[in-house]
């Protein structure tokens, strides 16, 4: 198992916009595509504008088939159209959970995508 931590700085007072356009239609494409939502979250204090998700994997493998199966999408390309000027950083970080972190079961990778 692994997480994918995505981290996005928004431009000062975008913040919500951007929310509100992945919960839109950034969610709806992520959950079929990459499965398993483990958080998403805003900053309150220390770095402002942020979004940080958190996703669930089997492994690095995984969650390169899924990925590159959403960046097919073209809904997400169209997503992405909106999103992106609303931003004005990202961040991705790969997270191995420790020996006595909770788990989750990752959904089945996708087939024929």
């Amino acid at each position: 198992m692994i997480v994918d931590q995505r981290t996005y700085t928004a431009r000062p007072g975008h913040l919500q916009e951007f929310v509100d356009a992945f919960q839109a239609q950034g969610l709806p494409l992520y959950t079929e595509y990459c499965g398993t939502l483990l958080g998403y979250f805003t900053s309150e204090s220390g770095t402002l504008n942020q979004v940080v998700h958190l996703w669930g994997y089997s492994d690095a493998a995984d969650r390169d088939t899924r990925r590159a199966a959403l960046g097919r999408d073209p809904r997400w390309r169209a997503f992405l159209e909106v999103a992106l000027p609303l931003l004005v950083g990202q961040e991705s970080r790969l997270l191995k959970p420790t020996a006595f972190s909770p788990r989750f079961e990752p959904p089945v990778s996708p087939v024929g995508r």
